[in-house]
Parts: structure tokens; C-alpha cells; sequence
């Protein structure tokens, strides 16, 4: 499956269903979800630079990260990146309000790894936005509120790498986001892949299976 094909059967998704098309992107921790969904949206956007015509936004899941201050809170802080760690609610509340009929943008939250936090309203999704890619790690999860994730996805698709090097990244990501080496190895060890092996549990249920392309 190469990039140009993904392509194609996004514009033909477009073409075909009616209203807003939400394809989800889902895959483990460090699979290239993001790296993926940013290469699709510039190509899917090349004839059009200007942000306010665009047809294809991508809206991440990251940026329905609980906040460190109430994941402290519910005791949850040690866990962050697992299910329980997302405002799954709000995330699903988000996507309908995508495909339903709405006002020049909406401002979806987005995830600023410096800080390792969420950040309210720093993705515009312009009124002449017909498709919208979203990626995350729950979106398969039969689970309350992720279930009604997928109900807002035309199609999800499971995007896999391979596991050295997925969890060679992972290592290499948190380092340069301010963990030790041996921190970082820990921390992809005790949560990252338990979370991995939930998302792995799920891939059965992806409309596509793909690589990833970084």
C-alpha cells in the first residue's frame, strides 16, 4: 500500500459518503501515526496552500491528554498515555461536532511535546474542511467513550512498524523530551507497552491494515 494509494481512497471515501469523512489512524505508541497523517495531509492539500480552503484537516487524539494537574489528581500521573489518561467523552464529542453542520472553525486542542501538555485551540478546522484525519491509540478500544470515537470514524485504519524500531524511537523520544536514557527505557517498559499490547488486541477490528511510512 503506498502513500498515493491512501490518497486515493481518501479522495474516493470523500467523493462517495456524505457529509465530513473522519479517518481515523490508530497504531502502538512510536508506530508513525502522526508521521503518517502529516504526509497525507500535505499531499491531499497540495493544489490548495491558503489554511481557510482546504477539504483535509488532521485532528489529533493527543490533544485530549488529561492535564498533568488532574491526572495528579485522580492518581493517574504514573499511567499517562493510558485509556483512562484521555478525555475520550470529549474527544468523540469533538468529532461529531466536525461532521455535523457548524460555523467558519472550530478549534480543536492540539499536544505541545516541550511541555508535555494539552493545548486548547490551536487547531483551526475551517467550514471548507470535507474530510478530517484523526490518529491516536484508542480508537478500536471497546471501551465507554472510545466506542463512540469509532462511531464518529468512517473508516480506522492500523497502522503497524517494526517493534525494534518502534520501541527504539519511543526510547529516543522520551530522552529528548527530558528523560534519562535508563528513565526513558523504564518508562516504555512499564507503560507504553502494556498500552501497546491493548492497541495490538484491537487491530482485528481496522477496516485497513497499513505500514508505516517513516
Amino acid at each position: 500500500m503506498t502513500l498515493a494509494a491512501l490518497v486515493d481512497r481518501i479522495v474516493r471515501l470523500s467523493a462517495r459518503e456524505p457529509g465530513v469523512v473522519v479517518v481515523g489512524i490508530v497504531g502502538a505508541p512510536g508506530a508513525g501515526k502522526t508521521t503518517l497523517a502529516e504526509q497525507l495531509i500535505s499531499l491531499l492539500n497540495e493544489r490548495e496552500r491558503a489554511p481557510e480552503c482546504q477539504q483535509y484537516a488532521h485532528v489529533p487524539m493527543d490533544g485530549f491528554h488529561l492535564s498533568d494537574q488532574e491526572l495528579t489528581r485522580l492518581g493517574l500521573l504514573e499511567r499517562k498515555g493510558a485509556p483512562e489518561t484521555f478525555d475520550a467523552h470529549g474527544y468523540a464529542a469533538l468529532l461529531r461536532r466536525l461532521r455535523e453542520a457548524r460555523g467558519p472553525v472550530v478549534y480543536a486542542p492540539g499536544f505541545e511535546r516541550t511541555i508535555e501538555q494539552p493545548i486548547a485551540g490551536v487547531v483551526p478546522v475551517y467550514s471548507s474542511v470535507q474530510t478530517v484525519l484523526t490518529e491516536g491509540n484508542y480508537l478500536l478500544l471497546d471501551q465507554p467513550g472510545w466506542r463512540d470515537v469509532r462511531a464518529q470514524c468512517t473508516e480506522v485504519w492500523y497502522c503497524e512498524q517494526e517493534e525494534g524500531l518502534r520501541i527504539r524511537r519511543l526510547i529516543e523520544r522520551h530522552s529528548a523530551f527530558g528523560k534519562t536514557p535508563a528513565e526513558a527505557r523504564e518508562w516504555v517498559e512499564r507503560v507504553d507497552e502494556p498500552n501497546a499490547r491493548l492497541i495490538e488486541a484491537t487491530r482485528g477490528r481496522a477496516d485497513l491494515i497499513i505500514p508505516a511510512f517513516d
